[in-house]
């Protein structure tokens, strides 16, 4: 069964999108407080009043709006500026608001373009590189389909040491790495590898008695064998995924089955359908085989009855998942139809839900009837009370599992839908460059004076070197700041800090998570700087995109 990200699935293939994806909204270090650097300067916020005129910039800043940067076609010697932002609104317990888009300036004069806000008179800044520094290449896509973790609120980042790489995902007991993905047994398996031992072992007192406790020896065997084809199953997913170029997060075995997470979506309608239908195709080719392995077996043996329970066991694992509700396989299939049909992945999604909270009533609603009134091969005269609390429960379970998958694949094809709009040209602050031996309170004064709200430390050929952390600034107090040099609050420069203007989307989130830290120099393509990226000005766009209805 096929599903959105974070969600587990019903016996086979969640396939885990996103961010988990695409799901959690990134964490910043320490709280970030619009208007921080003017408030610790003892000058009011910059999003608390409009910019007053400004002149022609110095050599080394370029001018624009006062919620704009100038346009990335101009490049700019060492700094673009970054907005002030308006007015904060707590989110995840962190103060600060998204900046707002930077719209063009005149790329001969640095102008701002008619119908935006002056700025105030504003002195020069450190000097600028004399040349661009070559612009690193952002990282790959790696870990988690959810917003970048990041230390703890208030918890420094040691200087000269590169951010943590996410650990491994988790989930369970790992078991190996086929084809480089984890495979995990979550603790829920153990319990319905029990529940199924007790189940089958019962079953076998009545075909095998002769056996007497090794029944349940048996039994056990059987549920391994089971979960064994469950594996399978997921890993004809993630074959698939992998030849999609879609990166696996992990496949995780747990109570009602398996789990494939995929942390991204296939870009076609033809491989949603490819890689929904290869997990049962794979249960129906099992399914085959242990009917084949039957023939020369004697019915009444410990193989027969084994082959039998798992040719069944697989025939009914496919046939579940190819329901065409979402989160199963069938709903994956339903939904690439759609997509294929209306042009529109959303519209696919929307259909496959419905359809899949359909199915939940009905599982929930006909699988008991169906058991009291022996349509399933029962005999209604053997079924007791608890026979039917058991069934109840079990549909119950069944129902809950894939009403809360498909409500999940709406939310996340909702997220994506609106992910483009996180764009790192659009969140990033202005910033000017001040010099490793620049006090804390003339940085802080440079910065006010030109309304950004970050600061990159720069080498004296106007090459970055690092950037101070809002949560350093806030620890210093006021009458010391003339003495703290901003080189001493400033956590240096890692390949995977600087990111590229040009980053959208899940690519923007893959990159963040890649190397979590609370800020981030954004750079041109030619390597020129643009700004500051802050991890809580992203965490506040992903939350709002989440929120934004369809």
């Amino acid at each position: 069964m096929a599903q959105a990200s974070g969600t587990p699935s019903v016996d086979s293939t969640g396939h885990d999108d996103a961010l988990g994806a695409v799901s959690g909204p990134l964490s910043a270090d320490s709280a970030s407080h619009d208007g921080l650097l003017a408030q610790a300067s003892g000058t009011p916020s910059a999003g608390s009043a409009p910019h007053e005129a400004a002149p022609a910039p110095e050599a080394g800043t370029q001018s624009g709006d006062s919620a704009a940067n100038a346009d990335p076609s101009s490049p700019v010697s060492g700094t673009q500026p970054a907005d002030s932002a308006a007015p904060s609104t707590p989110v995840s317990g962190t103060q600060s608001t998204t900046p707002t888009p930077h719209p063009d300036t005149d790329t001969a004069t640095g102008t701002p373009d008619v119908g935006t806000t002056p700025h105030a008179d504003q002195p020069p800044t450190d000097r600028a590189p004399d040349r661009p520094h070559a612009h690193t290449e952002p990282h790959p896509y790696t870990d988690a389909p959810t917003p970048p973790d990041a230390l703890p609120t208030g918890t420094p980042m040691p200087k000269g040491r590169p951010p943590q790489r996410p650990k491994e995902p988790g989930g369970g007991l790992l078991m190996g790495r086929p084809f480089g993905v984890p495979v995990y047994v979550a603790p829920s398996w153990f319990l319905v590898a029990a529940l199924i031992t007790w189940v089958f072992g019962g079953q076998l007192d009545r075909v095998l008695p002769e056996l007497g406790a090794a029944r349940y020896l048996v039994a056990l065997f059987f549920a391994v064998a089971f979960y064994g084809s469950v594996l399978v199953h997921e890993l004809a997913h993630t074959v698939a995924a992998l030849r999609f170029k879609l990166p696996v997060r992990r496949i995780q075995l747990q109570f009602f089955g398996g789990v494939s997470e995929i942390e991204k979506e296939a870009e076609t309608p033809g491989r949603e359908f490819v890689l929904a239908f290869v997990g049962p195709l794979l249960s129906l080719i099992l399914s085959g085989i242990f009917y084949l392995a039957m023939q020369p077996v004697e019915p009444g043996t410990v193989p027969g009855v084994l082959l039998a329970g798992l040719m069944v066991s697989n025939l009914i694992v496919a046939a579940f998942n190819l329901l065409p509700g979402l989160p199963l396989d069938g709903g994956r299939m339903l939904r690439a139809v759609v997509w294929k049909i209306t042009g529109r992945p959303m519209s696919g999604t929307i259909a496959a839900a419905w359809v899949g909270r359909a199915l939940a009533v009905s599982v929930l609603i006909g699988l008991p009837l169906l058991t009291q009134t022996g349509a399933l091969g029962t005999n209604t005269e053997d079924i007791s009370g608890m026979d039917t609390v058991t069934d109840a429960l079990l549909a119950a379970i069944l129902a809950a599992i894939i009403w809360t998958g498909a409500g999940n694949s709406l939310r996340m094809a909702r997220l994506r839908e609106h992910l483009p709009d996180l764009r790192a040209r659009n969140l990033t602050r202005r910033a000017v460059p001040v010099e490793t031996n620049t006090p804390l309170s003339e940085a802080l004064r440079r910065a006010n004076a030109a309304g950004a709200r970050a600061l990159v430390v720069v080498d004296a050929d106007g090459q970055p070197l690092s950037l101070v952390r809002e949560a350093a600034i806030v620890g210093v107090p006021e009458h010391r700041r003339p003495w703290v040099s901003v080189s001493g609050l400033a956590q240096d420069l890692t390949e995977g800090m600087r990111v590229s203007a040009e980053l959208a989307g899940e690519d923007l989130l893959d990159t963040l998570r890649a190397t979590p830290a609370t800020e981030y120099l954004v750079v041109e393509e030619t390597g020129e700087i643009y700004g500051v990226l802050s991890a809580a000005d992203v965490e506040r766009a992903f939350v709002k995109a989440m929120a934004r209805p369809n």
